[in-house]
């Protein structure tokens, strides 16, 4: 790295770094003075509440980071700009799109950052926040369970209907299972519950029934009972099914404004489940915003530069401030847009995440090559 280039990622760093810690900071005091009544009810320690708002860092970070790297971007670009630092490294013969290498290069990192936290941390950060908040209540044994579970995995041909499922400790009550072997009978289990341990199912107090092809499950066929049962081929994770539960309970105004799963989750349902054509068309624009959601950074860096880079004065700074923030506000309206279009299935799930990223991207690019 030329050090011209280590000088202006340490420029950019510096406000960076406030813009992140400063929003952190507002909406932990905003969200703070919101909850605090229900932290003293459910008898939260100061820790807990830090742990709290840990888990829900992630999420924040994927909202902000962007907005924080705008301001940043403008704030340093504009301070080059007073400084004449911009005309004189112009001058010694380098390109605006050398000059701003630092900062794609800034945009790109950010938003491999944020794919990285919306794919192992978010997706599962609300109902872990909020199992640390009411870990104290009187009723924390029952919280956790989900009831009236049930799915069918088209993929591997099994039937899982379960009154109960505990999504913190895996526990099953009353789970039955029905499925297709190959050589076309079918099984049947109806258990009292079931446990995972060593990475299988382990159903308890179990009734096995065995049916021979071409006989209907209403023919009288005594079961094989046992007190436990294992059958490594009912391969269905804990994992899976929590991302179903989520999926049976998933409100389509959430899902038209950010991802709700991570892209293994998108996949396995998209793979086991049988979908009507708008749950399939809600799933795949689910999978595009997932990919497409974190460039938002490298978008942001592209809108800003031009903007930044042509504040000498005052007067520009807050023209090319406001300027880039309304573009920005319109590249948001037009993506939670698009999001929502995709989510309903009027416009094809691709159309829906990329095109906010590809025009703007394009708008910032043409802004810079204007630029002599």
């Amino acid at each position: 790295m030329r050090l011209l280039d280590r000088y202006l990622f340490r420029e950019l760093c510096v406000p960076l770094i406030y813009c992140l810690v400063g929003f952190f900071v507002f909406w932990i005091s905003f969200d703070l003075f919101d909850k605090i009544d229900d932290f003293q009810a459910a008898r939260l320690t100061t820790g807990e509440v830090v742990q709290y708002y840990l888990i829900r860092t992630p999420e924040l970070l994927g909202t902000t980071t962007p907005i924080a790297l705008l301001l940043a971007l403008l704030y340093t670009l504009s301070n080059h700009g007073r400084h004449n630092e911009i005309i004189a490294m112009r001058a010694a013969g380098l390109s605006l799109a050398r000059i701003s290498i630092p900062y794609i290069v800034v945009g790109l990192l950010l938003s491999v950052a944020i794919f990285l936290l919306n794919e192992k941390l978010v997706p599962n950060a609300t109902e872990k926040a909020e199992a640390v908040k009411n870990k104290h209540l009187r009723d924390a044994g029952k919280k956790g369970w989900q009831y009236q579970v049930n799915f069918r995995n088209a993929h591997d041909g099994r039937i899982w209907n379960i009154a109960a499922f505990n999504t913190r400790t895996c526990e099953m009550v009353e789970p039955h299972v029905e499925w297709k072997l190959p050589d076309g009978s079918r099984r049947q289990i109806i258990a009292k519950s079931a446990e995972r341990e060593n990475d299988q199912w382990v159903f308890r107090n179990v009734e096995l029934f065995s049916y021979a092809a071409k006989v209907d499950f209403e023919k009288d066929v005594l079961p094989v009972r046992t007190n436990e049962l294992i059958l490594p081929e009912l391969t269905e994770k804990p994992e899976e099914i929590k991302a179903q539960v989520r999926f049976s309970r998933i409100n389509v105004v959430d899902a038209s404004r950010r991802p709700q799963f991570s892209l293994g989750e998108i996949t396995y349902l998209l793979t086991h489940l049988e979908l009507n054509p708008r749950d399939r068309a809600l799933l795949r624009t689910q999978f595009q915003m997932r990919l497409a959601e974190p460039w938002t950074c490298f978008v942001v860096s592209l809108i800003a530069l031009p903007f930044g880079a042509r504040s000498t004065s005052r007067r520009n700074v807050f023209v090319g401030v406001a300027s880039s923030i309304f573009i920005c506000f319109v590249y948001f309206v037009i993506m939670r847009s698009g999001y929502a279009l995709g989510t309903g299935g009027f416009i094809p799930p691709w159309l829906a995440a990329w095109s906010p990223n590809a025009i703007f991207a394009l708008i910032g690019l043409w802004l810079t090559w204007k630029i002599r």
